[in-house]
């Protein structure tokens, strides 16, 4: 059931192929679609938005389903009575965690998000096309600029004075950010000339391929990349990152353990900074990272998605039998399946 616009996007065509019965209430109000979805005697309803712009929390506020969970969309609580669970993973949302959540937290044994692995890349293009150049070393970021903090940045500047040759790839930004940080970058004595900013591509397959011209990605702190690390690291670009102390902030660690390179998790931002000034300054380690992150990508659990699937039914199924058993939401854990 999508309220989103339809934007006509290849995404969205294949997710309606993908169902049996694809219902469109864009245009519905919260009562409708919520009787709608009384009448179709859902089970589970998993609310995939929680607190983002375009959410319909008045839909599950009806209470039209027996059990109504939270996941992916929102790396937080919605703060409301009538959302039962929450999945994600021990990693993003530690058990200790619970006092500050109103849904009841499941941990699946992996990390708790799923990628798209038929997407392809194109050719990898040169550095020259990219307008990047040819022997540098290249510190790279896709962060949107609202998740760069004062903190990290500071960190960027010390690896790129301390990296001979290197710059910073950021995507682009609207121009006042852009000037904003090469204005910074020149007053803590850096040229502003070592940051370049990616254009925005119209094809993913383009976006990914052009990540291979990178050396490292510096995740962002206290909301680290999400959907682009899944993006770096599907490209085979290494990440390095560090763990917050909130759910946002925590991804980047639970992605980086499931692809089976957790030695790239720090717990502060100085061993974030030593880790990255290493890499960089060590070709064969660097190498040797990347060889494997291409090689884990198809034996790890990050990019199994069947298992995801099967550790996801386990969930639903396991919250139904609690509620069938007359039982109120209850924190567990999904065993790992082989």
């Amino acid at each position: 059931m999508s309220f989103g616009r339809d934007d006509a996007s290849e995404i969205r065509s294949r997710l309606v192929r993908a169902f049996d019965r694809f219902h469109d209430v864009a245009d519905e109000g919260d009562r409708a679609i919520a009787e709608l979805l009384h009448r179709l005697d859902i089970h589970i309803v998993v609310d995939l938005n929680g607190m983002t712009r375009g959410s319909r929390p008045g839909v599950l506020a009806h209470r039209p389903a027996a059990i109504q969970v939270a996941y992916l969309g929102y790396p937080g609580t919605t703060g409301t009575e009538f959302i039962d669970y929450i999945v994600a993973d021990a990693t993003v949302l530690p058990i200790d965690q619970q006092p500050f959540f109103a849904e009841t937290i499941v941990h699946l044994p992996d990390c708790y998000h799923p990628n798209d692995t038929t997407r392809s890349l194109s050719a990898t293009p040169d550095r020259k096309e990219l307008g990047l150049p040819e022997a540098a070393f290249v510190f790279c970021c896709f962060n949107q600029s609202h998740k760069l903090s004062a903190a990290t940045f500071e960190i960027w500047m010390r690896l790129l004075a301390r990296t001979e040759g290197s710059i910073l790839w950021l995507s682009h930004m609207n121009d006042f950010a852009m000037e904003n940080l090469r204005r910074a970058a020149g007053a803590r004595g850096i040229d502003p000339g070592q940051i370049i900013f990616a254009p925005r591509l119209d094809r993913i397959e383009d976006h990914l391929a052009r990540q291979r011209q990178a050396d490292l990605f510096l995740d962002t702190l206290p909301y680290n990349a999400h959907s682009t690390a899944i993006d770096a690291l599907w490209a085979g670009l290494p990440i390095v990152t560090c763990t917050g102390s909130v759910f946002p902030g925590r991804v980047g660690a639970s992605l980086l353990k499931a692809v089976g390179l957790p030695e790239l998790v720090t717990l502060n931002l100085e061993d974030y900074e030593t880790l990255a000034a290493r890499l960089a300054s060590d070709a064969s380690l660097l190498n040797g990272i990347r060889s494997r992150l291409v090689e884990n990508r198809a034996i790890h659990p990050l990019f199994n998605m069947d298992r995801l699937r099967r550790h996801l039914e386990a969930a639903y199924r396991n919250m139904w039998d609690i509620h069938a058993r007359g039982q109120r939401p209850r924190h567990f854990t999904v065993e790992p399946l082989q």
